[in-house]
């Protein structure tokens, strides 16, 4: 028996879903708060994970790949994507992760929208890391996932009756669901 986490042996697991306003605030959070993640596509030869650089406004994520790169040419005949991110954890209480569904979309030098996405993007941290210019944004096409669906996963939440997977939808009409666990 865990003395200081008793809830967490409790099966089967919650399954009650969060609001979606308090589940938005809580991804949103959790995605400002890393800035990895493994970038899921489809290739020529099967599925391609890549871990890649990445940062959100909002729930939308910004990532700046590597022009012509396996995981671009994935995109561009498939764009069909997950984007999977875990925060640091020391145990079941802490496990927190996303994983975002959703296409690419790429967003072309010399736009605004690509201008606001470098503005997010802190493509000034790895210029540096890289020895590259700091005077000028790279101007390559920023790819933008804009979630269709997120699995958020918090064990958490379980202490509080609530499921450890919750599912955000982009149509708010869409509810989240949940699948009971337990070992």
């Amino acid at each position: 028996m865990s003395e200081s986490h008793p809830w967490l042996e409790t099966t089967p697991w919650p399954t009650a879903q969060l609001p979606r306003e308090e589940l938005s605030v809580r991804i949103d959070h959790f995605l400002a708060t890393q800035w990895m993640g493994v970038l899921c596509t489809i290739g020529k030869n099967g599925p391609i994970g890549s871990p890649v650089e990445y940062y959100a406004d909002g729930l939308n994520i910004f990532i700046l790949p590597q022009p012509n790169s396996p995981k671009v040419k994935a995109m561009q005949r498939d764009p069909r994507l997950c984007f999977a991110i875990h925060g640091e954890n020391s145990g079941w209480a802490s496990v927190r992760g996303a994983q975002v569904f959703g296409n690419a979309r790429f967003i072309d030098p010399g736009t605004p929208e690509h201008e606001h996405g470098m503005r997010v993007y802190r493509w000034q941290q790895s210029a540096i890391q890289l020895g590259k210019p700091l005077d000028t944004a790279p101007q390559v096409p920023l790819l933008v996932i804009e979630p269709e669906r997120i699995v958020y996963t918090e064990h958490w939440l379980r202490k509080d009756g609530f499921g450890p997977r919750q599912i955000w939808h982009f149509d708010p009409d869409k509810q989240g669901s949940s699948r009971s666990y337990g070992h």
